[in-house]
């Protein structure tokens, strides 16, 4: 064989070059501070995130800053900052005081032996080692304690996303408050969506169907606001939205209980499924069937909105109606239980 055609010869590793902080203990224990340092300036972020989350106001007389929303400014910075020192703080454990060996190894079949597994044992247990983490215990406590408060911002802003459920609030603050109830009461009209009119049992013929929403929606007081609007009335509405069908009285199979709660064979039921929350109104007048678009879920108006197709486990709940003295459809009570998809309380 030419000797052109020889391996080249394994040219090794260069001679390992120590960091100062391998021999220095000085140098080691002043780099074992600056990452602990940035542990504790994470922490002090979060902190200050939970602080600036209680004390800027938002809303229509937020705190400014710069021309900002001071708590949006606020809140984005603290905890970018916060995430940011654990970042620094873990890169600089990592070039000034985790093992700083270099290695190789030979490769070898896509099965590992026995003995391959206990060597990458051994070897994972080593990089624990060199870590340090369990000799500093400066580092690991201060990183464990950065670490641990990143869940407190998670925490608030999850319970900020609204009431939870059998929580009771002023109606006058938060109309229709919790997971339980709705805007609808006793004696109140049912009107249709957008324009507000009020539904006559009468005027409905056989298969129509109807969007509506309660009459509180378009409640207005002595100089002429509305009672519910803005947010208040989104989060209202998307409990309180109804479909309203009629079909012949004698194809009605009420539901135990529910014998008076149709009027001349108008039903009413809650227009969120009870699947993810979609809103229905793929009627099918010869079946009394009503289809969720998102996910097929199928709901037979004509026996209590029993679900016959689809994901959702849980029949559409049913707004008992009646009439008032003008003939206009009303509501009985408030829903019997609660609209919209399952959680973790609802049987």
């Amino acid at each position: 064989m030419p000797e052109s055609a020889e391996p080249i010869a394994d040219p090794g590793l260069p001679a390992h070059e120590w960091r100062p902080t391998d021999v220095d203990e000085r140098q080691e224990k002043r780099a074992e501070r600056q990452v602990a340092g940035m542990f504790g300036l994470s922490a002090i972020c979060v902190l200050l995130f939970l602080i600036s989350y209680f004390t800027f106001d938002i809303g229509d007389n937020h705190s400014t800053f710069a021309g900002f929303g001071a708590s949006t400014v606020t809140l984005g910075t603290t905890f970018g900052l916060a995430l940011l020192f654990i970042g620094i703080g873990i890169i600089q454990w990592a070039r000034k005081l985790m093992g700083d060996h270099e290695i190789s190894e030979m490769r070898h079949p896509a099965r590992s032996s026995d003995e391959d597994r206990e060597a990458t044992l051994a070897a994972l247990n080593a990089g624990l080692e060199e870590s340090g983490i369990g000799r500093r215990p400066l580092v690991r406590n201060s990183l464990l304690g950065a670490v641990g408060l990143l869940g407190l911002p998670a925490v608030v802003l999850l319970r900020d996303l609204g009431p939870l459920p059998g929580d009771v609030y002023d109606d006058e603050d938060y109309p229709g408050a919790g997971l339980e109830r709705t805007v609808w009461t006793k004696g109140m009209r049912v009107v249709r969506d957008v324009v507000g009119t009020p539904i006559r049992a009468a005027d409905l013929e056989i298969g129509d169907l109807v969007n509506a929403v309660p009459e509180a929606f378009y409640e207005v007081d002595e100089e002429g606001e509305h009672l519910i609007e803005g947010i208040e009335l989104q989060i209202a509405k998307s409990k309180a939205a109804v479909i309203v069908v009629r079909m012949e009285p004698d194809e009605i199979i009420p539901g135990e209980g529910r014998d008076n709660w149709a009027v001349d064979g108008v039903l009413c039921y809650s227009k969120i499924c009870t699947h993810v929350g979609c809103p229905i109104s793929l009627y099918e007048r010869t079946t009394h069937h009503v289809l969720c678009p998102c996910h097929q879920s199928t709901f037979d108006l004509a026996d209590s909105a029993r679900v016959v197709f689809g994901p959702a486990a849980r029949a559409l709940p049913q707004l008992p109606l009646a009439v008032d003295d003008e003939g206009y459809l009303v509501a009985q009570s408030d829903f019997t239980e609660p609209v919209g998809p399952s959680y973790w309380e609802r049987g």
